[in-house]
């Protein structure tokens, strides 16, 4: 059998991309650190995901087992050294910390097989599989690096399905929204994933998918904090927030169109999908889950700030935009670290500062200043 090693045994993990490769025919080894989650998978060997929906689909996802990177690094040196696919969706912030893992995998691999292996980050980050590269790179000489070459390839991807937080009581199973999207960047001839989805240039799917879904998703969320709500589907029910949202991608569809050629009226329909999909009552998504992390959704290539400096480079508007920034800079919740960061650094230095520092923009700019501009009118 075909195998997999996929680090993050997270419900994005199981109910997404662990669960294509299942049914695809692998066998599926996750590596993580939550003892709990690996262990059931040692002891069940199986798990279900369950669609979002009125009438909803419940997969069996078998042929899977699991593996703690920091108590079993050989067994995970030994799976690296068998897989046919290596992937993440683990969070870009943590790529570097299990890329020496990888890079020891992958030098033992060369060691007892010529077979190809294919390594893909499937995270929210433009270009995300570069970065893990580049990690991985990092621990092995030029020699090692050379030797790799024909055999172990890289491909970028953007992944995209809503997984909600779970309340299964223990439970492996996963609820998942029924939409999901995975695209894979190449023109090599790579054994076959059902959901799969190869493309030549990936820049405009993961850009339409970043700016739109992510970018959509984080604005609701930070709307609906401002407004008193709670689930991401209570947000869009108020008619003055979906209109502000739906305004705020299409700045970023503006851009999108422009910078790629997309078909206008296409794309139009695209928005309004992914809105539908953000309404979907069976997720119960929690805005505070969903806003979370503010600091890294500020910054300079993400979300919110690109496609706001993008538009302006190309004379298109930015103000909806740039109230979502200042609504992301209100975001307030002490369960969430880098939330309490952000607004420690607010309260110490000051809006300027926040947005000099972590979104690298010109604090006198017109930008920042129509960020501050909005920050002041929703604080009162």
């Amino acid at each position: 059998m075909k195998k997999v090693v996929h680090f993050g045994a997270g419900n994005i993990g199981r109910g997404f991309i662990g669960a294509l490769f299942s049914q695809s025919g692998y066998h599926v080894t996750f590596v993580d650190l939550a003892d709990a989650i690996i262990d059931q998978l040692n002891r069940d060997g199986a798990y279900h995901v369950r669609t979002a929906e009125d009438e909803p689909i419940v997969t069996e996802i078998n042929n899977v087992s699991g593996l703690n990177n920091m108590k079993q690094e050989e067994e995970v040196i030994k799976e690296i050294e068998e897989a046919t696919y290596i992937t993440t969706a683990i969070g870009p912030n943590v790529l570097p910390r299990i890329a020496p893992l990888i890079a020891k995998g992958l030098k033992s691999r060369l060691k007892v097989t010529d077979e190809n292996v294919y390594v893909i980050a499937c995270e929210n980050q433009i270009s995300a599989t570069d970065l893990l590269k580049g990690y991985i790179q990092e621990e092995m000489d030029q020699n090692e690096i050379e030797k790799m070459n024909g055999k172990v390839y890289y491909f970028n991807s953007a992944v995209d399905r809503i997984v909600p937080i779970q309340d299964n009581k223990n439970s492996l199973d996963v609820l998942v929204e029924p939409y999901y999207e995975w695209i894979v960047e190449t023109t090599e001839a790579i054994p076959a994933v059902n959901g799969m989805t190869k493309v030549e240039d990936l820049a405009p799917y993961i850009e339409r998918k970043l700016f739109t879904v992510n970018t959509g998703h984080a604005v609701t969320a930070y709307f609906g904090y401002l407004n008193d709500k709670q689930t991401i589907d209570q947000t869009l029910n108020d008619t003055t927030i979906y209109d502000r949202v739906k305004a705020t991608i299409e700045e970023t569809g503006a851009y999108l169109t422009k910078r790629y050629q997309l078909d206008e009226s296409e794309h139009q329909k695209y928005i309004e999908k992914i809105l539908g999909r953000f309404q979907n009552k069976h997720l119960h998504d929690d805005v505070t889950r969903v806003g979370r992390s503010p600091i890294r959704k500020l910054g300079p290539n993400d979300r919110l700030i690109k496609p706001m400096v993008e538009a302006d480079k190309l004379g298109l508007s930015y103000k909806n935009l740039a109230s979502a920034v200042a609504a992301c800079l209100l975001f307030d919740v002490k369960e969430d670290p880098e939330s309490v960061e952000l607004q420690k650094m607010i309260q110490d230095h000051g809006v300027p500062h926040v947005l000099k520092e972590i979104c690298q923009l010109d604090p006198d700019g017109e930008i920042a200043q129509t960020i501050i501009k909005k920050y002041e009118e929703f604080k009162k």
